[in-house]
């Protein structure tokens, strides 16, 4: 939550290979290489969504984009880049909203620490559902080689966003462990509405662990 959700971007996803980025290129050609780029990720997220990344084929990937197979390595690197771009695109989603959402609250004057971080797990496990089949995708354990080791860095960051958030002073360690049992709850949540049936059901569950969330982040004594 600028506190829910951190950034660390994939530069396969970023840049060229040549290394030149997408700075300078006529503004025709970056419209083309958005569509392109849109056609691929749409569908490697099917491809991977119905096969796992293991067994997903560059080959279908290209078929179904209608992108010539080059195309994947000029933009991607080849299938992790495809991955790591999905991942990029749905924690900065979640950024956005989690980010506009405290922006808002604060806007209204709300300044408790408890209420803005419950605010913002709100917004993100609301944004879990709506983009269930991303967040479904990225809970497997089937990415490419050093994806977990990079998901593990970006969930001590949130841990720490969490922390500051909170104000809870990461000096000591009851403090972390309550900010990480927190971060844990939010994230297996998302999990959990990656499978639910509907609206309802989902509505259901982002209202209980917000009320677990209030109770579990209010300090000791």
């Amino acid at each position: 939550m600028s506190g829910i959700v951190g950034s660390a971007g994939t530069e396969a996803a970023r840049q060229r290979p040549d290394g030149q980025g997408r700075l300078g290129l006529p503004e025709e050609h970056e419209g083309q290489d958005r569509t392109v780029r849109r056609a691929l990720l749409g569908a490697a997220l099917e491809v991977f969504t119905e096969r796992g990344y293991t067994d997903a084929g560059l080959t279908e990937i290209a078929t179904r984009s209608g992108v010539p197979m080059g195309s994947i390595f000029q933009h991607y690197g080849g299938k992790g880049g495809l991955y790591l771009a999905l991942w990029e695109e749905f924690r900065e989603e979640q950024e956005r909203r989690t980010a506009a959402t405290l922006t808002t609250e604060r806007s209204r004057g709300e300044d408790d620490p408890i209420a803005l971080f419950v605010a913002g797990a709100k917004a993100y496990l609301e944004g879990a559902w709506e983009n269930r089949r991303l967040g479904r995708l990225l809970a497997e354990d089937d990415g490419p080689t050093g994806f977990d080791a990079l998901r593990r860095q970006w969930d001590r960051a949130w841990v720490r966003r969490n922390a500051r958030l909170l104000e809870v002073d990461e000096r000591r360690r009851a403090g972390r462990v309550r900010v990480s049992v927190l971060t844990t709850v939010i994230g297996g949540a998302a999990r959990e509405l990656a499978d639910c049936g509907d609206d309802a059901e989902a509505r259901e569950i982002v209202d209980e662990v917000c009320g677990i969330l209030i109770h579990l982040s209010a300090p000791p004594g």
